[in-house]
């Protein structure tokens, strides 16, 4: 009766050691992309200068070139930093999307002349944020 205690004990000891050893040797699916694996791109690059002007973009995953949908976009900025004038922002704000992976704004593009998009997002089920600054140009 004591050898077959003793067994269970040696049993249980070395458990953790085997399961560490087969989790190590497992691949793992759950390994989580650079943000640098992501990218926004401009739809268009030259949008139509006046109040309600919508820009649209695209987050692709570089590594297959798909469009990533359900991004959290979390941090929008539209300023002529293009055009040596950083302080001048404009209001910007989200709009509904039209298509998986495309994420649209609605801004005021007061004049004409290069303007600079500045996003922050996090890409769902990815650890870091992906951070990305576009120029577009507003033309009459």
């Amino acid at each position: 009766m004591k050898t077959h205690h003793n067994r269970r004990a040696i049993s249980w000891r070395i458990l953790p050691a085997t399961l560490t050893l087969l989790l190590s040797t497992l691949p793992f699916h759950a390994a989580k992309a650079d943000p640098k694996d992501y990218e926004f791109r401009l739809v268009e690059t030259a949008i139509k200068q006046g109040d309600g002007a919508v820009i649209a973009v695209k987050l692709i995953d570089k590594r297959s070139g798909k469009p990533v949908p359900d991004a959290v976009i979390f941090a929008t900025r539209i300023d002529m930093a293009p055009d040596g004038m950083e302080m001048m922002a404009s209001k910007i704000e989200p709009l509904p999307s039209t298509e998986p992976g495309t994420y649209r704004f609605k801004a005021n593009l007061s004049m004409e002349g290069g303007w600079r998009l500045s996003l922050g997002s996090k890409v769902q089920g990815e650890t870091g944020t992906v951070e990305s600054k576009l120029v577009l140009k507003a033309i009459k």
